[in-house]
C-alpha cells in the first residue's frame, strides 16, 4: 500500500476515496472499506484512504488514540487498500477553511466518495455532504453501524478498554485489541519474585485497558519470522510497590531470552482481574501464580 502526506505526492489520476481518522478500524470503518472497495472494483480506479494523523479528537478533545500511526496503516493494507493519504492533523490544519479541505480532494480526482452520515470538515465543522457533493455527483454516506443495538464507534470502545473489558473492544474491533511497543529495561523486580516481565513502551497517547490480562505476544525473532507466545499482562501502577507511572509488563510463559530492544505486538485477549494492592510480595507472587494459571486456561484453545 502507498502512502503519502499531501493529496498532492500522489500521480494525476482518478480514485475513489473514503474520509475519516479511521481510529481503531473497526467494524463501522470496516463497512466504509467495503463500500471503498465495491466503488473501486465499478469505476476500476485505485482506492484512496484520506486520514488524519492524529486522529482528530485527540487533538481537539484530548482523547487517547487506539490505533498509532503504524498500526492503523497496517490495519488498511490487510483489508486491501491500494493508497492512504495520511495528513497531520495540527492546530493549523484544523482552523483551514472547508474550502481548503474541498481542494485537496479535488487533487483527488474522486469518482466516488464514501463517507460516515455525520461527517463534518473545515474550521468549526462548517462543511458536510452538501458542499462534497460539489466534488463529486457520487457521496456515499453511511448511516451509525451497530451491533446488537449498540453503535460501533472508536469512543465506545475507549469507554471499554478505560474499565478492563477487552471482550467489549473486541466485539466492535472485529478483533482483540492490540498494542505494540519496544521493550525497555525495567526495574526488574519481577526477576526477583519469580516472575520476569518484559517492560513495554508504548507511544505516548496510546490506549490501554487497565487491569491484568491473558494475552498473546508476538515477536519478530529474526526477518520474517514472527513466534507467538502465551503469556499474562499487567498494565496499571503496581500499587503494592508504590508505583508512580503507568507501566505495560508482559510475562511469557515457558520463555527464556532477552527481548530488549526488540518490537513486540501484544493482543488482550480475557481480563483476568482489576489491580490491586497486596500487603506484601509474598501475597502478590500467590496472586500472580494465580493468574498464570487462569491465563492458561483462558488461551487453552488460542493457537
Amino acid at each position: 500500500m502507498k502512502t503519502y502526506v499531501s493529496p498532492t505526492q500522489r500521480p494525476d489520476t482518478e480514485t475513489v476515496v473514503a474520509i475519516g481518522s479511521f481510529d481503531g478500524v473497526h467494524l463501522g470503518h470496516q463497512a466504509l472499506l467495503a463500500q471503498l472497495k465495491a466503488r473501486g472494483r465499478e469505476h476500476r480506479v485505485p482506492t484512496v484512504v484520506y486520514t488524519f494523523d492524529p486522529p482528530t479528537r485527540v487533538l481537539t478533545q484530548g482523547v487517547e488514540f487506539l490505533s498509532t500511526l503504524p498500526e492503523k496503516l497496517d490495519l488498511l493494507a490487510r483489508y486491501g487498500i491500494d493508497e492512504t493519504v495520511a495528513v497531520p492533523f495540527t492546530a493549523e490544519f484544523a482552523a483551514r477553511p472547508k474550502e481548503a479541505f474541498l481542494d485537496d480532494l479535488r487533487t483527488l480526482r474522486p469518482r466516488a466518495l464514501v463517507v460516515g452520515e455525520d461527517f463534518h470538515f473545515g474550521r468549526g465543522r462548517a462543511g458536510g455532504l452538501a458542499d462534497l457533493r460539489g466534488v463529486t455527483r457520487e457521496v456515499v454516506a453511511l448511516p451509525m453501524h451497530q451491533l446488537g443495538g449498540e453503535d460501533i464507534k472508536s469512543t465506545r470502545i475507549r469507554e471499554y478498554l478505560k474499565v478492563g473489558d477487552v471482550d467489549g473492544a473486541a466485539r466492535l474491533l472485529g478483533r482483540h485489541y492490540d498494542a505494540q511497543g519496544v521493550v525497555v529495561p525495567g526495574d526488574r523486580l519481577g526477576r526477583t519474585i519469580g516472575w520476569p516481565t518484559a517492560n513495554i513502551r508504548v507511544p505516548e497517547g496510546k490506549a490501554l485497558p487497565l487491569g491484568v490480562f491473558a494475552v498473546v505476544a508476538i515477536t519478530e525473532r529474526g526477518p520474517g519470522n514472527p513466534q507467538r507466545h502465551h503469556g499474562m499482562a499487567n498494565v496499571g501502577f503496581r500499587p503494592t510497590v508504590d508505583g508512580k507511572e503507568r507501566r505495560f509488563e508482559v510475562h511469557l510463559f515457558d520463555f527464556e531470552g532477552d527481548l530488549y530492544g526488540e518490537e513486540v505486538q501484544v493482543k488482550f485477549f480475557k481480563h483476568l482481574r482489576g489491580e490491586q494492592r497486596f500487603a506484601g510480595l509474598d501475597e502478590l507472587k500467590a496472586q500472580i501464580a494465580r493468574d498464570a494459571q487462569a491465563a492458561r486456561e483462558a488461551l487453552r484453545e488460542v493457537r
